[in-house]
């Protein structure tokens, strides 16, 4: 029977797109295969680093907007509540506000901030223009006279606007700070809280690890150790050194993992004849951490140098950064080739001196980090190391990038940790204000530092040359405040 050819060529069409549709989905159902093919374009600075992990926002291939603004909330959700957050869903959600997502829905992220849009998207992953702020804001100079004639496009300017967290620019707060000095009478930062409540911890394991230094016969797990002493014959002392040993953390609260009997940290693991029922951990990784810094861990974990971990994907390297970072050659003989808690913690020494400041300047290349140790911040630092000033009042690369807060770690419990969220108050800039910033300088001084980009390349070598006129409006509204208030006690008093 003869065949025509439109009709071969049509049977032929058929089975290569049932064949090609065959094969890409199964590439989207199966959990082993390569999505990046369905990638429209590449993903934002914030997100790069799960270019290979697209179920980490796309839980469900079937799934739409409601799937994707829940993959927002997991990873960002607690940001987005008062007092973090100025615009939260809360606010939208509220009828009297209804008719503002009209004009822009802000209950979506992804209404300002859609993936794979490189040509649109801007700092922090903004694909909204600018002036976004005029969908709602178009009437605010009859409410501030100080704003009339301002431009939208100058709203989220570092000491204005930050949509998401306007906390160190309320106006009752501007003008508690007002006349401030440059460098304020007492600068040091919040006193850490972990050792001082260590007892109001409840993850940490009281039971297998007593808060009492560990010596030299109290060293558990002495079979598997033996190997390390044979190599390093002060590894013993150098150990026992630590804050770990001295606050009672023995070698099997990181080493020991699951035992045959599925106990994770059984008694047999602290005897003097070793773990032998315990599996032995060469290189714990930050599993082991969390036992006892579960929020320290979570709070890596939810920035950019450890949010690869927190999705099962293997560590951070430099050369995943869009930042300037040294060459893998200049950190040759380093641990920093992947981001773990032991690339800035060094394994056995655990020398926070060094992960303060030694530890970032081992990767980072820009010009802000190259600058440091010429800094008048480095001086202070300097300073509290060799014992001439007093602790807390020397700034390290930590100080700034990993500060102080106060955070709730329990639903009964808050303590100033140290916040290993690198990327929390990074950009934009002026949330550093009130984290870090005001530890040691006055509001507007820090307001005026933050909007001068050649002060930041140079890391603060000098003042700030630019001026921002926030300071000033509060001033000026602060004045009104006081006629107005001096007004209605005349119309009381009759005078």
């Amino acid at each position: 029977m003869f065949i025509s050819n439109n009709i071969v060529s049509w049977i032929s069409w058929l089975l290569l797109t049932l064949l090609v549709a065959a094969g890409l989905g199964y590439m989207m159902l199966s959990d082993s295969s390569d999505k990046t093919l369905f990638m429209p374009g590449p993903l934002s600075d914030g997100h790069h680093q799960l270019a290979d992990k697209c179920d980490a926002c796309h839980v469900s291939e079937f799934g739409g907007g409601e799937v994707l603004q829940q993959a927002c909330v997991d990873c960002h959700g607690a940001d987005r509540v008062k007092p973090h957050d100025s615009h939260p869903a809360k606010k939208f959600k509220d009828p009297r506000n209804a008719e503002l997502l009209e004009n822009i829905n802000a209950l979506q992220c992804v209404s300002c901030h859609s993936e794979h849009r490189a040509e649109i998207t801007q700092k922090d992953g903004l694909t909204q223009p600018v002036d976004f702020c005029v969908h709602c804001h178009r009437d605010v100079a009859e409410e501030r006279p100080s704003h009339e004639g301002m431009p939208f496009d100058t709203c989220k300017t570092s000491g204005c606007h930050n949509f998401h967290n306007n906390r160190a620019l309320y106006t009752n707060y501007l003008i508690k700070h007002l006349d401030e000095p440059e460098l304020l009478s007492t600068t040091i930062l919040p006193e850490k809280e972990f050792a001082s409540v260590l007892y109001e911890i409840a993850e940490y394991p009281h039971d297998r690890y007593p808060v009492q230094a560990i010596t030299a016969e109290s060293i558990d797990a002495k079979a598997q150790l033996a190997a390390y002493v044979d190599k390093d014959a002060n590894w013993p002392e150098q150990w026992l050194s630590t804050s770990h040993a001295r606050t009672g953390v023995n070698c099997s609260a990181c080493h020991a993992g699951d035992t045959q009997s599925g106990d994770a940290q059984s008694g047999d693991a602290h005897s003097d004849s070793g773990t032998d029922q315990t599996v032995w951990i060469g290189k714990p990784d930050h599993a082991a951490c969390e036992t006892c810094h579960k929020v320290e861990v979570e709070r890596f974990m939810g920035g950019k140098h450890g949010m690869r971990l927190k999705h099962d994907l293997a560590a951070m390297d430099t050369s995943m950064a869009r930042l300037p970072m040294k060459s893998m050659k200049e950190q040759a003989g380093t641990s920093h080739q992947s981001l773990t808690c032991n690339s800035c913690h060094d394994a056995h020494e655990y020398d926070i001196r060094q992960a303060a400041v030694e530890s970032c300047l081992g990767c980072h290349d820009d010009e802000h980090s190259k600058q440091y140790k010429q800094s008048p911040h480095y001086l202070t630092w300097l300073a509290e190391i060799k014992g001439e000033a007093d602790p807390g009042t020397g700034v390290s690369c930590a100080s700034c990038h990993m500060p102080r807060v106060n955070y709730d770690v329990s639903e009964w419990m808050s303590r100033t940790i140290v916040d290993h969220n690198q990327s929390a108050n990074l950009s934009p800039n002026s949330k550093m204000i009130r984290t870090t910033c005001q530890h040691c300088h006055g509001l507007e001084f820090s307001i005026d530092a933050m909007t001068d980009p050649a002060l930041i390349d140079n890391n603060f070598n000098g003042k700030p040359v630019s001026h921002v006129e926030t300071m000033d409006l509060a001033r000026k509204e602060n004045v009104r405040r006081q006629q107005d208030s001096d007004d209605d006690d005349g119309s009381m008093f009759g005078f």
